[in-house]
């Protein structure tokens, strides 16, 4: 069943919202995910405090995020049928739409803080794989050691993977939205994708109107879920469309995955801020661990 929430933050607040993937998670494992979500909002919140952006806000919360193996990001992030690990991340910022992205990266710690070092320096907008690890080193990044960054964890979800039929879909990709001060707008998005994916498979979190977008006059967004679905219909593009409209953005989350529900039979979930820094989301699976705080509101989570 898709289910949504809102919540007004003060007009003119600055307000931040993560999320860490919608998929099946209960239990211990939710609960784990929503206190990684909390930290992460705590930090940002904090920096937006103190007068920071909202694109650095977005940046480090999901850092933080991606360093968390109990998620699929990053450390811990999905496997590719061979074993190995190909990270997505992009990050935009609403003012003068600039963005950046990375997709199919090898393993480097923090893919997210390469896709701000592409929006930086505003030549490109998106790499890939060994084009990004390029990028990646001439811009004073270094290589992890892929030892340190696959889990265990990973690994035996890939040996399940490989042996059940489906889409290997995997939850755990992990976003955030923020609306600073200034009433600057930023979207961030990182995941390591489906698990036991074939080499070279690009998500929606990387590709903007699709997991991550970001506009001033509109709000911004990041999606999560099955990657193919998301993208044959530009989710991220669908609920700014709608809120372009007037349209509130946890209802604007709710139509969009409806949407994509009823014309490719996939699900997700989507976090949205407004211009304006209302805070909304929607989910059409059985979790999404979130949390969310905005100016005198201290931070909480859910999922």
């Amino acid at each position: 069943m898709t289910v949504k929430a809102a919540f007004d933050a003060a007009a003119g607040s600055y307000a931040i919202l993560v999320h860490g993937g919608a998929g099946d998670a209960s239990g211990l494992r939710l609960d784990g995910q929503i206190a990684g979500c909390t930290d992460a909002a705590t930090a940002a919140q904090r920096m937006l405090e103190g007068g920071a952006s909202a694109l650095d806000a977005v940046e480090h919360a999901v850092a933080l995020l991606e360093d968390d193996p109990r998620f699929n990001a990053g450390t811990g992030g999905a496997l590719t049928a061979n074993g190995t690990l190909e990270l997505d991340a992009a990050l935009m910022e609403g003012t003068t739409l600039r963005a950046g992205g990375v997709c199919g990266l090898p393993p480097f710690k923090n893919p997210v803080r390469i896709a701000r070092a592409v929006l930086e320096e505003a030549r490109h907008v998106l790499y890939c794989g060994e084009g990004a690890g390029a990028f990646a080193r001439a811009h004073g990044f270094s290589p992890e050691d892929p030892a340190n960054m696959i889990t265990d964890g990973a690994r035996e979800s890939l040996v399940r993977a490989l042996k059940a039929t489906g889409s290997g879909w995997a939850a755990g990709t992990v976003g955030a939205v923020a609306r600073d001060a200034q009433g600057r707008l930023a979207a961030a998005t990182s995941t390591g994708g489906i698990m036991g994916k074939a080499p070279g498979r690009v998500g929606d979190s990387p590709l903007l109107g699709a997991g991550t977008y970001a506009d001033d006059e509109v709000g911004a967004i990041s999606a999560t879920g099955q990657g193919e679905g998301i993208i044959r219909v530009t989710l991220g593009a669908q609920v700014i469309a709608s809120m372009r409209a007037g349209v509130e953005p946890a209802e604007a989350c709710f139509d969009a995955l409806l949407l994509m529900k009823r014309r490719v039979a996939a699900t997700g979930g989507m976090i949205a801020v407004g211009r304006d820094g209302r805070l909304g989301w929607a989910r059409s699976t059985k979790s999404m661990a979130y949390a969310l705080g905005w100016r005198g509101h201290r931070v909480m989570g859910g999922g």
